[in-house]
């Protein structure tokens, strides 16, 4: 399953995305576990709430970090995503 670029992003509504304390990180929470995140990858998932597609998602996080040429590092973490069934697109 790959990435449509021209569809939203959105979080997956069976997983929650969450601050642990504990960890001092963000997770992802689901049934069967939990998934610790590097801050990049949180920062990723917070912005999928369905108002973005690909690219403003990309353009977002380039300014957020002060960075450029993030595509290519995006599209792979929300290729995993997809896999994984934190995110959707509809």
């Amino acid at each position: 399953m790959n990435l449509n670029p021209e569809l939203p992003i959105y979080f997956s509504p069976l997983h929650r995305l969450q601050w642990e304390e504990a960890q001092q990180k963000y997770v992802i929470l689901y049934p069967e576990g939990m998934v610790e995140l590097n801050q990049s990858s949180a920062e990723i998932l917070k912005l999928c709430d369905g108002t973005r597609t690909f690219l403003p998602l990309v353009a977002e996080l380039e300014t957020l970090f002060a960075t450029s040429n993030l595509a290519n590092d995006v599209a792979a973490f929300l290729n995993v995503a997809l896999e994984n069934g934190w995110i959707i697109q509809r």
